[in-house]
Protein backbone atom coordinates (compact mmCIF):
# COMPACT_ATOMS: atom_id res chain seq x y z
CA UNK A 1 0.00 0.00 0.00
CA UNK A 2 1.20 3.38 -1.00
CA UNK A 3 0.47 7.06 -1.39
CA UNK A 4 -0.42 8.27 -4.13
CA UNK A 5 -2.85 10.75 -4.96
CA UNK A 6 -3.94 14.17 -3.83
CA UNK A 7 -7.02 16.35 -3.93
CA UNK A 8 -7.97 19.50 -2.05
CA UNK A 9 -10.76 21.46 -0.77
CA UNK A 10 -11.31 25.02 0.11
CA UNK A 11 -14.69 25.18 1.66
CA UNK A 12 -16.27 28.33 2.54
CA UNK A 13 -18.84 27.30 5.43
CA UNK A 14 -22.06 29.78 4.97
CA UNK A 15 -22.90 32.49 7.25
CA UNK A 16 -22.49 33.16 10.33
CA UNK A 17 -19.20 31.44 9.57
CA UNK A 18 -18.16 29.95 13.15
CA UNK A 19 -15.45 28.20 12.31
CA UNK A 20 -13.69 30.66 10.28
CA UNK A 21 -14.07 31.63 6.95
CA UNK A 22 -12.33 29.08 5.01
CA UNK A 23 -11.64 24.91 6.08
CA UNK A 24 -8.43 23.50 3.60
CA UNK A 25 -9.54 19.23 3.92
CA UNK A 26 -6.87 16.91 1.83
CA UNK A 27 -8.34 13.70 0.19
CA UNK A 28 -5.08 11.29 0.09
CA UNK A 29 -6.27 8.00 -2.08
CA UNK A 30 -3.37 4.65 -2.03
CA UNK A 31 -2.64 2.69 -4.86
CA UNK A 32 -5.03 -0.17 -4.04
CA UNK A 33 -7.81 2.44 -3.71
CA UNK A 34 -8.23 3.25 0.06
CA UNK A 35 -8.92 7.17 0.66
CA UNK A 36 -8.12 9.03 3.76
CA UNK A 37 -9.48 12.63 4.73
CA UNK A 38 -7.42 15.36 6.65
CA UNK A 39 -7.36 18.91 7.50
CA UNK A 40 -5.03 21.64 7.34
CA UNK A 41 -5.23 24.66 10.03
CA UNK A 42 -2.86 26.92 8.88
CA UNK A 43 -3.05 29.65 7.12
CA UNK A 44 -0.36 32.23 7.46
CA UNK A 45 -0.83 32.53 3.43
CA UNK A 46 -3.83 32.17 1.37
CA UNK A 47 -5.55 29.31 0.43
CA UNK A 48 -3.55 29.56 -3.74
CA UNK A 49 -0.10 29.44 -2.09
CA UNK A 50 -1.28 26.70 0.80
CA UNK A 51 -2.52 24.63 -1.77
CA UNK A 52 0.35 24.95 -3.74
CA UNK A 53 2.70 24.23 -0.08
CA UNK A 54 0.30 20.97 0.71
CA UNK A 55 1.22 19.79 -2.95
CA UNK A 56 4.75 20.31 -2.24
CA UNK A 57 4.76 18.59 0.67
CA UNK A 58 3.11 15.71 -0.24
CA UNK A 59 5.29 15.45 -3.49
CA UNK A 60 8.55 15.69 -1.98
CA UNK A 61 8.20 14.17 1.75
CA UNK A 62 4.82 11.72 0.89
CA UNK A 63 3.75 10.29 -2.42
CA UNK A 64 4.70 6.71 -3.10
CA UNK A 65 5.56 6.43 0.52
CA UNK A 66 3.67 3.32 2.87
CA UNK A 67 1.34 5.56 5.34
CA UNK A 68 2.80 3.80 8.09
CA UNK A 69 5.35 5.25 8.20
CA UNK A 70 4.35 8.65 9.78
CA UNK A 71 7.37 8.72 12.17
CA UNK A 72 9.44 9.05 8.91
CA UNK A 73 7.39 11.00 6.81
CA UNK A 74 7.08 13.39 9.73
CA UNK A 75 11.23 13.76 9.81
CA UNK A 76 11.19 14.33 6.45
CA UNK A 77 9.27 17.24 6.89
CA UNK A 78 10.14 18.21 10.20
CA UNK A 79 13.84 18.65 8.62
CA UNK A 80 13.19 19.84 4.51
CA UNK A 81 15.68 22.64 3.86
CA UNK A 82 17.78 22.13 6.81
CA UNK A 83 15.85 23.18 8.84
CA UNK A 84 14.18 21.05 12.07
CA UNK A 85 12.25 23.23 13.84
CA UNK A 86 8.53 24.08 13.88
CA UNK A 87 7.38 25.82 10.99
CA UNK A 88 4.02 26.29 11.08
CA UNK A 89 2.69 26.48 7.61
CA UNK A 90 4.99 23.22 6.22
CA UNK A 91 3.61 21.59 9.92
CA UNK A 92 0.18 23.00 9.07
CA UNK A 93 0.11 20.85 5.05
CA UNK A 94 2.53 17.57 6.86
CA UNK A 95 -0.36 18.18 9.57
CA UNK A 96 -3.50 17.20 7.63
CA UNK A 97 -1.78 14.84 5.09
CA UNK A 98 -0.90 12.57 8.38
CA UNK A 99 -4.29 13.04 9.63
CA UNK A 100 -5.33 11.45 6.45
CA UNK A 101 -3.00 8.51 6.37
CA UNK A 102 -4.42 7.60 9.77
CA UNK A 103 -7.81 7.51 8.57
CA UNK A 104 -6.22 5.27 5.66
CA UNK A 105 -4.97 2.86 8.09
CA UNK A 106 -7.78 2.26 10.28
CA UNK A 107 -9.79 1.96 6.95
CA UNK A 108 -6.93 -0.61 6.17
CA UNK A 109 -7.56 -1.92 9.32
CA UNK A 110 -10.89 -1.78 9.90
CA UNK A 111 -10.22 -0.47 13.20
CA UNK A 112 -11.06 3.14 14.50
CA UNK A 113 -8.38 5.34 14.69
CA UNK A 114 -7.85 5.54 18.73
CA UNK A 115 -7.91 1.92 18.59
CA UNK A 116 -4.29 2.25 17.03
CA UNK A 117 -3.12 4.80 19.15
CA UNK A 118 -3.36 2.55 22.46
CA UNK A 119 -7.28 1.93 22.58
CA UNK A 120 -10.53 3.59 24.28
CA UNK A 121 -8.97 5.54 27.69
CA UNK A 122 -11.92 7.55 27.43
CA UNK A 123 -15.57 6.11 26.51
CA UNK A 124 -17.03 9.63 26.32
CA UNK A 125 -14.96 13.03 26.33
CA UNK A 126 -16.45 16.02 27.84
CA UNK A 127 -17.49 18.99 25.49
CA UNK A 128 -17.28 22.75 25.40
CA UNK A 129 -18.03 25.35 23.65
CA UNK A 130 -17.24 28.88 22.97
CA UNK A 131 -20.54 30.95 23.62
CA UNK A 132 -22.01 31.74 20.05
CA UNK A 133 -25.65 34.09 20.49
CA UNK A 134 -29.28 32.90 20.78
CA UNK A 135 -31.35 33.24 18.03
CA UNK A 136 -32.83 36.50 19.22
CA UNK A 137 -29.38 38.57 19.81
CA UNK A 138 -28.36 41.13 17.75
CA UNK A 139 -25.01 41.01 16.50
CA UNK A 140 -22.49 42.72 17.07
CA UNK A 141 -24.03 44.03 20.16
CA UNK A 142 -23.80 40.42 21.36
CA UNK A 143 -19.94 40.08 22.22
CA UNK A 144 -20.12 43.01 24.60
CA UNK A 145 -23.46 42.32 26.26
CA UNK A 146 -23.00 40.61 29.46
CA UNK A 147 -26.48 39.77 30.14
CA UNK A 148 -26.97 38.48 26.49
CA UNK A 149 -23.79 36.03 27.29
CA UNK A 150 -25.48 34.83 30.18
CA UNK A 151 -28.67 33.65 28.36
CA UNK A 152 -26.54 32.20 26.08
CA UNK A 153 -24.58 30.26 28.69
CA UNK A 154 -27.99 28.77 30.21
CA UNK A 155 -29.50 27.71 26.59
CA UNK A 156 -25.99 25.90 26.76
CA UNK A 157 -25.57 24.25 30.10
CA UNK A 158 -29.69 23.12 29.37
CA UNK A 159 -28.42 21.54 26.27
CA UNK A 160 -26.06 19.34 28.73
CA UNK A 161 -23.08 21.43 28.25
CA UNK A 162 -20.54 21.75 31.56
CA UNK A 163 -17.94 23.76 30.10
CA UNK A 164 -18.25 27.54 28.05
CA UNK A 165 -15.70 29.81 26.96
CA UNK A 166 -15.67 33.27 25.82
CA UNK A 167 -13.35 36.20 25.28
CA UNK A 168 -14.81 39.66 26.36
CA UNK A 169 -11.52 41.28 26.92
CA UNK A 170 -11.12 43.21 23.58
CA UNK A 171 -9.37 42.32 19.94
CA UNK A 172 -6.50 41.03 18.87
CA UNK A 173 -4.20 42.90 16.53
CA UNK A 174 -0.60 42.94 14.36
CA UNK A 175 1.07 44.91 17.03
CA UNK A 176 2.77 43.01 20.37
CA UNK A 177 0.88 42.98 23.52
CA UNK A 178 -1.02 45.46 25.21
CA UNK A 179 -2.12 47.07 28.37
CA UNK A 180 -5.83 46.46 28.68
CA UNK A 181 -7.55 49.58 29.02
CA UNK A 182 -9.76 50.08 32.90
CA UNK A 183 -13.21 49.34 30.20
CA UNK A 184 -11.81 45.84 28.92
CA UNK A 185 -11.23 44.79 32.74
CA UNK A 186 -14.81 46.18 34.21
CA UNK A 187 -16.51 44.40 30.78
CA UNK A 188 -14.25 40.87 31.53
CA UNK A 189 -15.38 40.96 35.04
CA UNK A 190 -19.20 41.67 34.67
CA UNK A 191 -19.08 38.97 31.83
CA UNK A 192 -17.48 36.63 34.24
CA UNK A 193 -20.29 37.59 37.46
CA UNK A 194 -22.82 37.41 34.84
CA UNK A 195 -22.23 33.85 33.36
CA UNK A 196 -21.20 32.66 36.94
CA UNK A 197 -24.75 33.89 38.20
CA UNK A 198 -26.74 32.55 35.54
CA UNK A 199 -24.94 28.68 35.36
CA UNK A 200 -24.05 28.58 39.20
CA UNK A 201 -21.57 25.44 39.40
CA UNK A 202 -23.57 23.75 36.29
CA UNK A 203 -20.51 24.88 34.04
CA UNK A 204 -16.65 25.67 34.36
CA UNK A 205 -16.43 29.16 33.00
CA UNK A 206 -13.65 29.15 30.18
CA UNK A 207 -12.01 33.05 29.43
CA UNK A 208 -10.28 33.03 26.56
CA UNK A 209 -8.04 35.50 24.54
CA UNK A 210 -5.48 35.66 21.96
CA UNK A 211 -2.45 36.70 23.40
CA UNK A 212 -2.94 40.10 22.86
CA UNK A 213 -1.83 41.75 26.70
CA UNK A 214 1.42 42.55 28.18
CA UNK A 215 2.66 40.43 31.20
CA UNK A 216 1.13 43.29 33.54
CA UNK A 217 -2.03 43.52 31.54
CA UNK A 218 -2.84 40.02 31.53
CA UNK A 219 -1.71 39.65 35.43
CA UNK A 220 -4.59 42.37 36.20
CA UNK A 221 -7.11 40.67 34.75
CA UNK A 222 -6.56 37.19 36.13
CA UNK A 223 -6.75 38.99 39.40
CA UNK A 224 -10.08 40.94 38.34
CA UNK A 225 -11.51 37.21 37.11
CA UNK A 226 -10.18 35.20 40.01
CA UNK A 227 -13.29 35.72 42.09
CA UNK A 228 -15.52 33.75 39.65
CA UNK A 229 -13.18 30.82 39.64
CA UNK A 230 -12.17 30.39 35.56
CA UNK A 231 -11.18 27.16 34.56
CA UNK A 232 -8.34 28.40 32.77
CA UNK A 233 -7.25 31.76 31.22
CA UNK A 234 -6.23 31.39 27.78
CA UNK A 235 -2.72 32.58 25.98
CA UNK A 236 -2.74 35.61 27.98
CA UNK A 237 0.50 36.92 26.51
CA UNK A 238 1.83 36.32 22.71
CA UNK A 239 2.13 32.63 22.55
CA UNK A 240 5.76 32.91 21.35
CA UNK A 241 6.88 34.85 24.81
CA UNK A 242 7.07 31.35 26.74
CA UNK A 243 9.12 33.80 30.00
CA UNK A 244 6.44 35.96 30.40
CA UNK A 245 3.52 33.70 29.89
CA UNK A 246 5.28 31.56 32.89
CA UNK A 247 5.29 34.91 34.99
CA UNK A 248 1.25 35.14 34.19
CA UNK A 249 1.15 31.56 35.50
CA UNK A 250 3.11 31.87 38.57
CA UNK A 251 1.46 35.24 39.35
CA UNK A 252 -2.36 34.24 39.12
CA UNK A 253 -4.59 31.27 40.62
CA UNK A 254 -6.52 30.86 37.54
CA UNK A 255 -4.58 28.06 35.39
CA UNK A 256 -2.96 29.11 31.91
CA UNK A 257 -3.94 27.35 28.88
CA UNK A 258 -2.45 28.07 25.63
CA UNK A 259 -1.27 25.70 22.46
CA UNK A 260 -3.99 26.66 19.07
CA UNK A 261 -0.63 28.71 17.80
CA UNK A 262 2.08 26.35 18.45
CA UNK A 263 3.78 23.38 16.49
CA UNK A 264 4.91 20.37 17.24
CA UNK A 265 6.67 18.84 20.92
CA UNK A 266 9.26 20.77 20.63
CA UNK A 267 7.46 24.21 21.63
CA UNK A 268 4.69 22.66 23.55
CA UNK A 269 7.90 20.86 25.74
CA UNK A 270 9.13 24.21 26.54
CA UNK A 271 5.42 25.13 27.71
CA UNK A 272 5.87 22.40 30.30
CA UNK A 273 9.24 23.19 31.05
CA UNK A 274 8.75 26.93 31.60
CA UNK A 275 5.64 26.29 33.73
CA UNK A 276 3.40 28.56 31.31
CA UNK A 277 0.99 26.82 31.26
CA UNK A 278 -0.93 23.41 32.88
CA UNK A 279 -3.71 23.21 30.08
CA UNK A 280 -1.97 22.58 26.44
CA UNK A 281 -4.79 23.24 23.86
CA UNK A 282 -3.01 21.84 20.77
CA UNK A 283 -4.63 22.08 17.04
CA UNK A 284 -4.12 18.80 15.64
CA UNK A 285 -4.15 20.36 11.87
CA UNK A 286 -1.13 22.38 12.66
CA UNK A 287 0.85 20.68 15.00
CA UNK A 288 2.20 18.23 13.17
CA UNK A 289 -1.06 15.70 13.31
CA UNK A 290 -2.06 13.10 15.24
CA UNK A 291 1.46 11.05 16.23
CA UNK A 292 2.86 14.37 17.28
CA UNK A 293 -0.23 15.23 19.62
CA UNK A 294 -0.20 11.64 21.20
CA UNK A 295 4.01 12.81 22.22
CA UNK A 296 2.67 16.42 23.58
CA UNK A 297 0.14 14.51 25.41
CA UNK A 298 2.58 12.08 26.61
CA UNK A 299 5.27 15.08 27.37
CA UNK A 300 2.06 16.29 29.44
CA UNK A 301 1.04 13.66 31.16
CA UNK A 302 4.76 13.82 32.38
CA UNK A 303 4.19 17.33 33.71
CA UNK A 304 0.78 16.13 36.14
CA UNK A 305 -1.20 18.95 32.57
CA UNK A 306 -3.86 18.34 31.01
CA UNK A 307 -5.01 18.48 27.53
CA UNK A 308 -8.01 20.19 25.70
CA UNK A 309 -7.75 20.21 22.03
CA UNK A 310 -8.52 23.51 20.15
CA UNK A 311 -11.06 23.72 17.37
CA UNK A 312 -11.83 27.08 15.62
CA UNK A 313 -11.69 24.98 11.82
CA UNK A 314 -13.46 22.23 10.13
CA UNK A 315 -15.05 18.32 11.19
CA UNK A 316 -12.05 16.53 9.83
CA UNK A 317 -10.08 18.16 12.57
CA UNK A 318 -12.70 17.82 15.04
CA UNK A 319 -12.13 13.77 14.19
CA UNK A 320 -8.81 13.97 14.81
CA UNK A 321 -9.01 15.81 17.93
CA UNK A 322 -11.91 12.97 19.47
CA UNK A 323 -9.69 10.10 18.23
CA UNK A 324 -6.84 12.02 20.01
CA UNK A 325 -8.57 12.32 23.47
CA UNK A 326 -10.55 8.93 23.11
CA UNK A 327 -6.65 7.35 23.68
CA UNK A 328 -5.18 9.46 26.18
CA UNK A 329 -5.52 9.54 29.77
CA UNK A 330 -5.05 12.95 30.50
CA UNK A 331 -7.82 14.73 28.67
CA UNK A 332 -9.82 17.36 29.99
CA UNK A 333 -11.88 18.58 27.57
CA UNK A 334 -12.19 18.67 23.60
CA UNK A 335 -13.35 21.66 21.90
CA UNK A 336 -16.93 21.37 19.50
CA UNK A 337 -18.72 24.00 17.48
CA UNK A 338 -21.94 24.33 19.44
CA UNK A 339 -23.73 20.68 19.28
CA UNK A 340 -21.20 19.57 16.47
CA UNK A 341 -22.33 22.86 14.09
CA UNK A 342 -25.24 22.23 11.41
CA UNK A 343 -22.36 22.93 8.50
CA UNK A 344 -19.87 20.73 9.99
CA UNK A 345 -22.13 17.89 10.96
CA UNK A 346 -23.58 17.82 7.07
CA UNK A 347 -20.36 17.95 5.69
CA UNK A 348 -19.52 14.62 7.26
CA UNK A 349 -23.10 13.09 7.17
CA UNK A 350 -23.36 13.18 10.96
CA UNK A 351 -21.32 10.50 11.60
CA UNK A 352 -20.20 12.35 14.77
CA UNK A 353 -22.55 12.02 17.79
CA UNK A 354 -22.96 14.43 20.44
CA UNK A 355 -24.85 13.38 23.52
CA UNK A 356 -25.77 15.45 26.93
CA UNK A 357 -22.38 17.53 27.10
CA UNK A 358 -20.54 14.76 25.61
CA UNK A 359 -18.89 13.34 22.26
CA UNK A 360 -19.00 9.82 21.78
CA UNK A 361 -16.27 8.21 19.96
CA UNK A 362 -17.21 6.80 16.39
CA UNK A 363 -16.72 2.95 16.63
CA UNK A 364 -15.90 2.42 12.35
CA UNK A 365 -12.83 2.04 10.55
CA UNK A 366 -10.74 5.35 10.11
CA UNK A 367 -11.61 8.27 11.66
CA UNK A 368 -15.37 7.41 11.33
CA UNK A 369 -16.25 9.76 9.14
CA UNK A 370 -18.19 10.17 5.68
CA UNK A 371 -17.04 13.21 3.79
CA UNK A 372 -19.76 14.68 1.71
CA UNK A 373 -17.24 15.83 -1.45
CA UNK A 374 -20.41 17.46 -3.19
CA UNK A 375 -21.38 19.82 -0.56
CA UNK A 376 -17.76 20.54 -0.11
CA UNK A 377 -17.48 21.53 -3.81
CA UNK A 378 -20.97 23.56 -3.98
CA UNK A 379 -19.48 25.73 -0.94
CA UNK A 380 -15.82 27.18 -2.74
CA UNK A 381 -13.85 29.67 -0.83
CA UNK A 382 -13.36 33.15 -3.69
CA UNK A 383 -12.52 35.78 -0.83
CA UNK A 384 -8.84 37.09 -0.43
CA UNK A 385 -8.98 37.41 3.71
CA UNK A 386 -7.57 34.91 5.46
CA UNK A 387 -8.72 32.01 8.21
CA UNK A 388 -8.37 34.36 10.68
CA UNK A 389 -7.13 38.16 10.51
CA UNK A 390 -5.82 40.47 13.09
CA UNK A 391 -7.00 44.05 13.46
CA UNK A 392 -4.11 46.72 12.39
CA UNK A 393 -5.49 49.53 14.31
CA UNK A 394 -4.36 50.11 17.98
CA UNK A 395 -6.66 49.28 20.74
CA UNK A 396 -8.95 52.30 21.52
CA UNK A 397 -8.97 53.39 24.57
CA UNK A 398 -11.60 55.93 24.96
CA UNK A 399 -14.55 54.49 22.42
CA UNK A 400 -13.58 50.70 23.77
CA UNK A 401 -13.12 47.65 21.85
CA UNK A 402 -15.02 44.79 20.63
CA UNK A 403 -13.58 41.09 19.68
CA UNK A 404 -16.48 39.63 17.03
CA UNK A 405 -16.13 36.38 18.33
CA UNK A 406 -13.76 34.88 15.64
CA UNK A 407 -16.86 35.08 13.24
CA UNK A 408 -15.76 36.80 9.92
CA UNK A 409 -17.20 39.86 9.53
CA UNK A 410 -16.08 40.13 5.59
CA UNK A 411 -15.02 37.75 2.73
Amino acid sequence: MRLQDLEIFVVAPPAPGWGGRYWIFVKVTTDDGINGWGEVYAAAVGPKAMRAVIEDVFARHMQGENPENIELMFRRAYSAGFTQRPDPTVMGAFSGLEIACWDILGKARARPVWALLGGKMNERLRSYTYLYPDPHHALPDFWTSPEMAAEAAITRVNQGFTALKFDPAGPYTIRSGHMPSMKDITRSVAFCKAIREAVGDKADLLFGTHGQFTTGGAIRIADAIAPYSPLWFEEPVPPDNIAEMAKVAHASTVPVATGERLSTKAEFAEVLRQGAASILQPALGRVGGIWEAKKIAAIAEVHNALIAPHLYAGPIEWAANIHLGTSIPNLLMVETIEQGGDFHQALINHTIRWEDGYVLPPETPGLGIEPDEALMRAHPYTGAALHLEPQEEPCDYSKGNQFEGGAPADG
